[in-house]
């Protein structure tokens, strides 16, 4: 099932988002959904994500994880054995590859692997040069130099 969203009333109010809509579209347009290998995203505090892929039957060898610009992917495939006979096989171990799309500033400080899980945490810093400051308005008295100005008169 397909629906369509209308974006107008949002960019009316909002500068800069385009993405946000092509991020959107894309997610509607998958056709059918991977649910291979589980998945867990967490976060650990204010800027502080982790993300945990259950991948029995892999190594740390099987598997990239590769960062870009505002996304991870990671990939994972076993190596070519000699044939096994399975009288069942549960575990399973096809090759998979999973994008998270990472907002900005976003960044992926380590990678581990244990007890059957790969763990990823990521932080989000924002640049002291983008974090909001306060802008002084030039020619105006403080405000606390007014308050007590008029208390002595």
């Amino acid at each position: 099932m397909r629906t369509s969203f209308d974006f107008a009333p949002l960019w009316r109010s909002t500068i800069g988002f385009d993405h946000l809509a092509d991020l959107v579209d894309s997610t509607l347009r998958q056709a059918t959904e991977d649910n291979y290998p589980p998945y867990n995203i967490e976060r650990s505090g204010e800027d502080h994500y982790r993300i945990s892929l259950a991948v029995a039957g892999f190594g740390a060898s099987d598997i990239t994880v590769t960062a870009e610009q505002n996304a991870l992917t990671i990939e994972g495939r076993k190596p070519e054995t000699a044939a096994r006979e399975y009288l069942y096989q549960g575990i399973a171990a096809r090759p998979f590859r999973r994008v998270f799309n990472l907002a900005d500033y976003v960044q992926v400080k380590q990678a581990s692997f244990q007890d059957g899980l790969l763990i990823i945490d990521l932080v989000r810093e924002v640049p002291e040069a983008i974090k909001p400051r306060r802008i002084p308005i030039a020619g105006a008295a403080p405000a606390a130099s007014q308050i007590e100005q008029k208390k002595a008169a």
